[in-house]
């Protein structure tokens, strides 16, 4: 049986752009800004509803300002359907995103969100996928008080660094 050379590179693409989207979460809920820049393209923008709408350098500036106001933030991404053209594609990413923040009487909110990210991706001359435009549709949005508890975000010092050595896993831009 011969290999579709055409379908295996498919395969590595949208294993590559499924990564892409894990290190999204993982740069936001540990606080990596400097992951964050790299998984963009340099003329990428972003579009985070009534939040940040704009370059995606500046909104990498907003969610670095954001971080000492968010002891927690949890991306979880569901379904994600890519389609690959080349060096280019989309995708639509279901997700489910949780963050506590400050609430504005005081004390804290819970901000839970069902999400969809309507993604374009192009591979960079590095050979590296990167966004070139994300837009986050909001489905479904609850924000209550939160009363507290449990361990919140350990940013640097989260053990996933210690215990997952591999450099997937090292804070920063891809190695």
């Amino acid at each position: 049986m011969a290999i579709d050379e055409s379908a295996l590179q498919a395969l590595i693409d949208k294993d590559a752009i499924r990564e892409l989207v894990l290190l999204y979460s993982r740069a936001i809920d540990r606080q990596d800004i400097a992951l964050l820049r790299d998984l963009y393209t340099e003329d990428a923008t972003d579009s985070h509803g009534d939040s940040f709408d704009g370059p995606a350098p500046e909104y990498c500036d907003f969610i670095a300002r954001a971080f000492p106001y968010m002891p927690y933030s949890g991306h979880h991404v569901c379904n994600h359907l890519i389609a690959v053209e080349g060096n280019d594609a989309s995708g639509e990413v279901y997700g489910l995103a949780y963050h506590l923040i400050p609430a504005c009487e005081g004390g804290g909110e819970e901000d839970f969100m069902a999400v969809r990210y309507l993604d374009n991706y192009r591979r960079c001359p590095d050979g590296r996928w990167r966004f070139s435009k994300r837009v986050v549709t909001y489905d479904f949005k609850v924000r209550r008080p939160f009363e507290g508890g449990g361990l919140l975000a350990l940013g640097e010092r989260d053990p996933s660094y210690a215990l997952c050595t591999q450099t997937l896993f090292a804070r920063g831009p891809r190695g």
